[in-house]
């Protein structure tokens, strides 16, 4: 059972789930209590409905939860939880966004200088990969039948099942191999290299850096595979031709190394490194002006409404219910829209706010420390907090759904988790 639940959180991970967790996907005992007696409040007088068993719509309620959660998240980090921080978030710079860029994570109460560091890069991060043998395509040697080969990855063991039928070439098979793992979306990615009209499977990691404790990010295997053996053999898919290996970097001239390309720096700083610098050519990371980073968490407050707003929009074709949640965002923006207007934003006819960045530069700038023209900025992320916090809570308000019954309202019995049926979908075909 621990197997069947490890593969259902992976799997959760990577088709619903694959942004960056933040501190505010953790939680406190009385917050989650909160959020128990929210549901059980919610459901004491709801109806009764059928189960939602269409695949794809299973998919849209989970995504409806995690784009609200993300919403909630993104306007949390700008200091949304609390009125006075709003937008008073630092924003960080780079002189060469080409090799590195960086986030300032740090408090924004500075009691200090600002903090600033030169960042040279010697080596990335690398991942992983496997290259198997340059074959021709012809007619592949193995015989027809039911193959079957296994990747340890991660402490988990995946088995691969295909079929070789009469005529098959090795250039089909990759083809059909490449496919199948990248389907499986196990943290490996596979293509098919070329060479002079040869063929080969390359498998690449996920994962960067040196792995702890391990040779290896990733093995390839058919010693006990449960169909057929050979493949892994004739193919050559169990040779590493590059081992995993660590970032290496300097500091203001003392060198770190890190396993992935993607790291802190003394608690302040979130830093993405992406090329080699240029030799003697330091990129210089510090903090942008208070007018800069007003500017940036703006930008980034209406990003996130208007990445929330595309995501819904997606399913108007499929979903029913999503265009009611598309008109109620849309309703918030609206409410504020003459303010909005004025500092630069003009909301459009299929709800995306659209940015005058001159126009709300020269606002930003006129406003100084002086966040209160701001207020209706701040109002309108406060109602979208509030919006994300009733979607997250029940997604299943926005599906398509059969009524079956209604309760008896005074004489009925709480069902605390008819909100919650979208957690089930996440077990659909492994329970």
């Amino acid at each position: 059972m621990g197997a069947v639940l490890n593969t259902v959180y992976n799997n959760y991970l990577a088709a619903y789930s694959p942004r960056q967790l933040t501190k505010y996907d953790t939680h406190k005992k009385s917050e989650l209590r909160s959020v128990y007696n929210s549901i059980v409040k919610l459901n004491k007088d709801a109806p009764w409905y059928l189960p939602t068993t269409n695949k794809d719509t299973q998919h849209y309620a989970v995504s409806l939860k995690e784009n609200a959660r993300e919403l909630h998240n993104a306007i949390a980090q700008l200091g949304g939880l609390e009125q006075d921080s709003m937008f008073r978030k630092k924003s960080a710079y780079s002189t060469d966004t080409e090799v590195a860029e960086a986030a300032y994570i740090g408090s924004d109460a500075l009691t200090s200088t600002s903090p600033e560091f030169d960042l040279e890069v010697k080596e990335l991060a690398t991942p992983q990969e496997n290259l198997g043998y340059f074959l021709p395509d012809l007619a592949t040697t193995l015989s027809p039948a039911t193959y079957s080969f296994d990747i340890s990855i991660n402490d988990m063991n995946y088995e691969f099942q295909f079929n070789i039928n009469e005529g098959d070439t090795n250039r089909q098979i990759m083809d059909r191999l490449s496919r199948l793992i990248n389907n499986a979306d196990i943290g490996i990615q596979a293509n098919v290299a070329e060479s002079d009209s040869r063929y080969a499977l390359r498998l690449t990691s996920d994962a960067t850096g040196v792995p702890a404790n391990k040779a290896y990010h990733f093995r390839v295997s058919d010693d006990h595979t449960s169909k057929a053996s050979g493949v892994v053999g004739n193919m050559g898919l169990n040779y590493i031709s590059h081992p995993a290996g660590n970032a290496c970097f300097l500091i203001n001239g003392e060198e770190r190394s890190s396993s992935s390309n993607h790291f802190t720096v003394g608690k302040l700083f979130d830093v993405q490194i992406k090329a080699v610098s240029s030799e003697d050519k330091p990129v210089h990371i510090g903090l942008k002006t208070d007018t800069e980073s007003i500017t940036d968490n703006i930008n980034q407050l209406i990003g996130s409404y208007n990445s929330f707003i595309r995501s819904a929009a997606s399913y108007l074709e499929t979903q029913s219910r999503s265009r009611q949640l598309v008109r109620e965002f849309s309703s918030i923006a609206s409410h504020y829209g003459t303010s909005l207007e004025n500092m630069g934003m003009h909301l459009q006819d299929d709800g995306i706010l659209s940015v005058n960045d001159e126009k709300l530069q020269q606002a930003a700038a006129s406003a100084g420390n002086d966040l209160s023209s701001f207020s209706v900025l701040k109002d309108f992320s406060s109602s979208l907090l509030r919006k994300s916090d009733q979607v997250s809570l029940n997604p299943m308000d926005y599906v398509d759904k059969k009524i079956v019954a209604y309760k008896n309202p005074g004489h009925n019995f709480v069902s605390p988790y008819t909100t919650s049926a979208y957690s089930g979908m996440m077990f659909n075909s492994y329970c």
